[in-house]
């Protein structure tokens, strides 16, 4: 797998889902899997507990925003850095996305707490019957009451003491069991900075929630009002971003709903395609498997009917050499043992039969041979709809039979490709039908027999062959022509190579009398005079061929070579010629 697939396949693996993108409502840390426990926000929007992110390994990475950093995540795949000041940062990944997160300069206690999720922590605690709930005040026992006015968590104990104090005996106390139904039961907000006071009032120019203790010190003459009078503002403010980043929402949605579809749609037209090609295969391998039996049986059969030729000649043979031993063991021993006069006597007999076999006709050559190959590329036809290769063949190529053939056999010119073709036979004359021979040409000047002339043979799988060569010189060639080192029929032979044809320099015309318009200085090869000394040939004129010729070379034929050698009979002048 390549290094890019492997980096895509790992992004595609930590893009969040559905149920992870948002953690509006959600109440476990998707690192430790607990109820949260002091939630931070970060700046991917995902909720995770301050424990788990002081356990993530930081990094060095270089800020390239500048001096004032917020904590968003620079480090995302969807963002351009920005080309500024490099600043060193400590970052951590974001254990759900893979997001970078900028550490502020108090490190992960410096994140924005999460607030919201705190609250959904405490109402889930709350429909499990206050299971994991402890007292805000002695934080020892289990919560029994809520105190509506502090919203503080008390046991039993603490709140019996909350009604005895002065300050607090009038404050609501609720049943745990009553806040089940509430949408909200989390406690005061309470100021980083002034424990004490909680976060009652908003900073314009700082951007923040403050308390009364912060706009009379480090928030001082800064313009500020309360949370509930701003909220609206800045509520509007967030809810335009939102209406903004909706439409992004829906179209990734469709995008990925359409990738879903689509992924669905691949699977179900992979699968199709592949119980086609299952299909296609099994009826193919059958195809084959069908053809692979015609031929084993065609191989057998060509084996029997082989050894059946073999049997019959061997029985042949054997017989006419039984007779043959016959005769001259009989005869040897008539020879060598007999009496004159019983030579005598079986004389005629021993002649007549030693006559007979003698004129017997016999073939010492054998009339069947093992030449049998299989031909994997030949085109077999079809079978069961299938295109099949592969072909027995018992036929061998008889050099004695081979033909050549074509025009240019004998004769070529100069720096012109000649060609030929060969046609290879059996033994019984007929065509081989298929190619694969080793056919070796040479052409050879007699005159230069160390520089043969670069040969091409095509073979055209048809038993066929197709010959060319470009002769560089003209003159004497040899061609030689062989099949396993054996010369075909005809081979070798000579070739005469003539010199590039030529053009015709001068004009084709009745005379030049007409052609030149009357010009006395012109001339025409074919030696004609008129009366007057004109050096040209005219209609009916001592020495005009009587029809149409060339001026340069005499030549009747219109496309003819021209043979013109720089002669007395050349033209000298064929300064305007017109139409005939």
């Amino acid at each position: 797998m390549s290094e890019n697939r492997k980096l895509f396949l790992g992004f595609v693996h930590k893009l969040p889902d559905a149920s992870a993108s948002g953690n509006s409502g959600k109440t476990h840390c998707p690192s430790c899997l607990g109820l949260f426990k002091a939630p931070r926000l970060l700046p991917c929007l995902h909720t995770v507990c301050t424990t788990c992110l002081e356990k993530l390994e930081p990094f060095s990475v270089v800020d390239i925003r500048g001096g004032d950093s917020d904590t968003s995540s620079e480090g995302s795949i969807f963002q351009e850095p920005k080309s500024r000041s490099l600043q060193p940062q400590i970052g951590i990944l974001c254990p759900v996305c893979d997001a970078q997160v900028d550490l502020p300069l108090g490190g992960v206690k410096a994140l924005t707490i999460d607030h919201l999720a705190m609250n959904d922590v405490m109402l889930e605690s709350l429909r499990g019957e206050g299971q994991g709930l402890v007292c805000d005040l002695c934080s020892d026992r289990e919560v029994e009451k809520r105190c509506q006015t502090c919203k503080a968590n008390l046991c039993h104990f603490c709140c019996q003491a909350h009604r005895r104090q002065k300050k607090t005996m009038y404050h609501t106390m609720v049943d745990l069991k009553d806040l089940k139904g509430y949408s909200r039961v989390g406690k005061p907000i309470l100021c980083p900075a002034h424990p004490a006071e909680e976060l009652r009032l908003f900073c314009e120019l700082c951007d923040r929630p403050v308390c009364r203790d912060c706009v009379v010190g480090e928030h001082r003459e800064h313009p500020y009002d309360f949370t509930s009078n701003v909220i609206h503002k800045h509520g509007d403010s967030v809810r335009e971003l939102l209406r903004g980043t909706q439409p992004h929402v829906e179209a990734l949605e469709e995008a990925l709903a359409q990738i879903k579809s689509v992924n669905s749609g691949l699977q179900e037209r992979v699968e199709a395609v592949a119980a086609d090609v299952r299909t296609f295969s099994e009826g193919y391998i059958k195809a084959i498997e069908e053809h692979r039996d015609k031929l084993l049986k065609q191989l057998d059969d060509i084996r029997v009917q082989k050894e059946n030729s073999l049997q019959l000649q061997k029985a042949q043979l054997e017989q006419l050499l039984a007779d043959m031993r016959t005769g001259v063991e009989f005869t040897e021993h008539l020879l060598t043992s007999g009496s004159d006069l019983e030579i005598l006597i079986t004389k005629g007999v021993v002649v007549e039969r030693l006559r007979k076999l003698n004129k017997v006709e016999y073939s010492a050559r054998l009339g069947v041979n093992d030449k049998i190959s299989f031909c994997p590329q030949e085109k077999a036809g079809q079978c069961r709809g299938y295109e099949v290769y592969g072909a027995i063949n018992t036929k061998e190529v008889d050099p004695s039979k081979c033909v050549l053939q074509g025009e240019d056999l004998h004769r070529a010119r100069e720096k012109q490709t000649a060609s030929f073709t060969l046609l290879c036979k059996d033994a019984a004359g007929e065509s081989m039908g298929r190619g694969g021979d080793n056919v070796q040409v040479a052409v050879v000047p007699k005159d230069k027999k160390d520089s043969p002339v670069r040969t091409v043979v095509k073979d055209n799988k048809d038993g066929s062959y197709h010959v060319s060569y470009t002769p560089k010189e003209p003159g004497v060639y040899t061609v030689w022509v062989c099949i396993r080192e054996q010369h075909v029929q005809g081979s070798p032979f000579t070739v005469t190579v003539r010199r590039k044809h030529r053009p015709h320099p001068g004009v084709f015309h009745c005379c030049t009398f007409c052609s030149s318009g009357g010009q006395k200085t012109a001339r025409c090869a074919c030696g004609g005079t008129m009366p007057g000394g004109y050096l040209g040939c005219g209609h009916g004129h001592k020495g005009h061929p009587g029809r149409p010729h060339w001026s340069c070379c005499g030549k009747f034929i219109e496309k003819s070579e021209c043979t013109y050698t720089g002669g007395q009979s050349a033209p000298r002048s064929l300064l305007r010629t017109v139409a005939l």
